[in-house]
């Protein structure tokens, strides 16, 4: 049984409905299928993506659920416009997860990242638009704020895109938001899961860290996956969802996970920050806060600020994650890492 996180909402919304998830073999996609599968009582669930020996391990890992049955298989990528209309036909809520993530990759394989990211975006968001889904939500990251490099540029651009879909839907009836966070801690590709494969596998004798001074806002996979569907519940359209989140400083991992090694020093990498942001000073005069969460938009009215129960936030307010007041607990890292 997955645990519910304090960003878990009530999916009754999602009774009888039709819910895809594009690159739903990911890290975040898989964990966000099982949750659906525990705890929502969907008519059909869309896993789509391009890989099929992934799929072909989540079917079996799958098996085991009762209600096994409402999933439907997709193999397709989101570059080919066609495959994702014959998808999205009668589906009522897209999740849009699949983007190229790796910061090195993108720098490496800019047209790449551009027809994933960008024109991706663009072709979900038609899509939807000529299949009438209801709400479209896409996962975007901290990275998108301010960006220096492509990757970050990228997903910028796509949440440019998925916003200004909502002046295209006409009478359709189709929304779309944004949800914006930091590194997901027990992600594939995590710095939890790199360190794990350095000591472990590969026996090293040294840590090799960028900077001794970065920090960064770390989220929990279950808590993204569960403020996700919060957010998809609430979402009125044309919003950027923030949660509030923990960070940590690269130094304060190594030292909490108590690794007693020496640190090897490599320098920032090109396309890095010393601290992420997740809401510029210039973001705040279209941003609202809430218990455990911010928004921003441009166009919100009083009676969804009511509904969304939110206050304004100052002028030149900023959420940077060396200035955070929330921290990453100890005994959540430590259990991440021995898993």
């Amino acid at each position: 049984m997955l645990k519910k996180t304090k960003f878990f909402t009530d999916l009754k919304y999602l009774n009888k409905k039709t819910l895809l998830v594009t690159g739903a073999t990911g890290s975040f996609g898989t964990a966000m299928i099982e949750k659906l599968l525990q705890y929502a009582n969907l008519k059909r669930l869309v896993i789509f993506s391009r890989d099929e020996y992934k799929q072909s391990v989540m079917k079996q890992k799958l098996e085991k659920y009762k209600n096994f049955n409402i999933l439907r298989f997709f193999i397709g990528d989101v570059r080919n416009f066609d495959r994702l209309m014959m998808a999205f036909r009668t589906v009522d809520y897209v999740v849009h997860a699949a983007a190229l993530k790796q910061i090195d990759t993108a720098e490496y394989n800019p047209f790449e990242c551009i027809n994933t990211n960008v024109l991706g975006a663009e072709n979900v968001v038609k899509a939807s638009l000529y299949n009438s889904v209801k709400k479209v939500i896409v996962i975007s990251t901290d990275k998108a704020v301010n960006p220096i490099n492509l990757y970050g540029a990228s997903k910028l651009a796509s949440d440019k895109v998925f916003l200004a879909a909502n002046n295209y839907a006409g009478n359709r009836n189709s929304i779309f938001s944004v949800v914006r966070y930091g590194n997901v801690l027990d992600s594939r590709g995590s710095v939890i899961s790199l360190f794990k494969k350095l000591i472990f596998e590969e026996k090293i004798k040294q840590i090799p860290i960028t900077d001794e001074r970065m920090t960064r806002f770390w989220i929990e996979k279950q808590e993204g996956v569960d403020f996700v569907l919060k957010c998809l519940k609430n979402m009125n359209g044309n919003e950027i969802f923030i949660p509030k989140i923990p960070s940590m400083s690269i130094m304060d991992i190594i030292k909490t996970l108590n690794m007693n090694l020496k640190i090897k020093k490599i320098g920032i990498r090109p396309g890095e920050k010393l601290h992420e942001i997740l809401i510029s000073k210039e973001d705040s005069k279209c941003t609202f806060e809430g218990k455990d969460y911010f928004v921003t938009s441009s166009s919100f009215k009083k009676t969804v600020l009511d509904k969304l129960k939110v206050r304004k936030v100052p002028d030149n307010f900023e959420y940077i994650s060396n200035k955070n007041s929330l921290k990453l607990s100890s005994k959540v890292l430590i259990e991440i890492f021995n898993n």
